[in-house]
């Protein structure tokens, strides 16, 4: 029995071979970049642009996308080539299990819930935020005692602090909704997260269409602000430091490859959804960032926590403001949605595997889905949700989203050399620049990270380790074959 033991490539595709008795092919190449543009296009865009741009790059916080997109895009490369090679639930969890062995595959699977689990809880907070700020608007007021975590301070539009409550009521309620939705079906979730995504993505294109006539091109004087001396503020340092906050925009676009059993043609699709979504939000991001900087000289941004709907207040659209609410709103909807989905495909993977409890991959007789491993992370992301800080939970999920795309692209040069015949509809090029290029690029932003985001990330990992010991390897089916 060893805790290295790969998964042969021809098991994973006999598994996805015989998806018509588990879950359902029910996703095109659409509804794939929509899932991507879903995942990614959220928080990061609405919040973090114009910190980027007050703290570090100025104007060039565009240049600062694109460098983290860059870096993405190396990652998502590897991811297109594993997607389009092994087209079955898990992502990064499956990939590890074909190449590393099954204890590497257990660490990613189980670093995966910081991603997915943890991230749908950080955006479950921020969307009670804004779901508050519009029912200010129209007068209504939630009990204080519901808005927020113990640990928490919230300050409302209306100058109102409130130190501290005792749940967040909205948070749990976000989570709870999209959780029974996804027991409902996949397809009928997909059809959801498209309408969100064209909602917001109209949105977006609304803002960089109309604040572009509304531009002061003083704002981009100068475009790279001089270097204050200091690491990482403005100057080159700065590009580079902004690249490190905005690369938080991007996490998601790895969730399109937890649907690949449920893609209608993986090989084809998986590149298309993963890549594809990946293009159309930096296109995205760099026009809306250079909207924004232009409308707003990027020091006023400093300490705001709300910078679009700062920036949209120049282009003397009113009726806009509660539409970017609105719009947020949708978005995160839609990311809480793909990050749920994700979730619970690879716990149902892993589930299959022998390495967690036969609950995990109970699928529901009528709808086909992993409908316990959807309750249970309901209650799981809820509790984090209603109690947790935003900003713990933050760190939480950059630290872990950055650890899966390490292991991936170290996964696509390993598989390379171990299967170099295996068929590949996608092939990641300039292997191993590009691989190495990605491992660089996630590791020295892992290193840029709070030390208390490694601190919890140890603590995680070692107790992932001890269930993998006391469960998982003695009930591994590849390991156990008399299971």
């Amino acid at each position: 029995m060893s805790i290295w033991k790969t998964k042969p490539l021809s098991v994973l595709l006999d598994e996805a071979s015989e998806s018509e008795k588990g879950l359902k092919r029910t996703l095109s190449s659409r509804s794939l970049v929509a899932l991507g543009v879903g995942a990614i296009i959220g928080a990061g865009l609405f919040s973090l642009t114009g910190i980027a741009a007050a703290e570090h790059a100025g104007p060039a916080v565009t240049l600062s996308f694109i460098l983290a997109a860059v870096g993405c895009a190396f990652a998502g490369l590897c991811y297109a080539e594993f997607a389009s090679m092994i087209p079955v639930a898990g992502s990064a969890y499956t990939y590890s299990y074909a190449t590393m062995g099954e204890f590497m595959a257990w660490i990613i699977g189980w670093d995966l819930v910081l991603e997915y689990a943890l991230g749908a809880a950080t955006v479950g907070v921020s969307w009670s935020r804004y779901l508050l700020e519009l029912l200010n608007k129209y007068g209504i007021h939630l009990p204080h005692e519901f808005i927020c975590s113990p640990w928490e301070t919230l300050k409302l539009s209306d100058g109102t602090i409130v130190e501290g409550g005792i749940i967040n009521v909205p948070a749990i309620f976000i989570v709870s909704m999209l959780s029974l939705l996804l027991i409902r079906g996949t397809k009928e979730s997909a059809s959801l997260n498209n309408f969100l995504v064209v909602v917001k993505v109209a949105v977006v294109v609304i803002f960089i269409v109309l604040g572009w006539s509304f531009i002061d091109t003083a704002n981009y004087t100068p475009y790279i602000p001089e270097n204050t001396g200091v690491f990482g503020e403005f100057g080159w340092s700065g590009i580079a430091a902004g690249a490190g906050t905005v690369f938080f925009a991007f996490i998601g676009f790895d969730a399109v490859s937890t649907a690949a059993q449920e893609a209608k043609d993986p090989q084809k699709g998986m590149p298309i959804g993963i890549l594809g979504s990946l293009i159309i939000c930096t296109l995205l991001y760099v026009l809306f960032a250079h909207v924004m900087t232009g409308l707003v000289n990027y020091k006023e941004f400093a300490g705001d926590a709300k910078p679009a709907a700062t920036a949209f207040a120049k282009t003397g659209y009113d009726f806009l403001q509660t539409g970017l609410i609105v719009a947020i709103l949708a978005g995160y909807t839609s990311v809480m949605l793909v990050m749920l989905m994700g979730q619970s495909r690879v716990f149902y993977t892993m589930s299959k595997d022998g390495l967690l409890p036969p609950f995990f991959s109970s699928i529901h007789a009528k709808f086909r889905t992993p409908w316990k491993t959807n309750l249970f992370f309901l209650v799981f992301v809820s509790i984090f949700a209603g109690l947790v800080p935003v900003s713990d939970l933050g760190h939480m999920v950059s630290i872990g989203t950055l650890l899966a795309f390490v292991l991936v692209c170290i996964g696509v040069m390993v598989m390379r050399k171990k299967m170099p015949d295996a068929p590949r509809s996608f092939r990641t090029p300039l292997v191993p620049f590009v691989p190495i290029a990605g491992i660089i690029i996630c590791l020295a932003l892992m290193y840029s990270l709070p030390n208390e985001s490694w601190i919890r990330l140890v603590v995680w990992m070692a107790l992932g380790v001890a269930i993998y010991f006391l469960y998982g390897k003695k009930n591994s089916k590849l390991n156990n074959t008399e299971n």
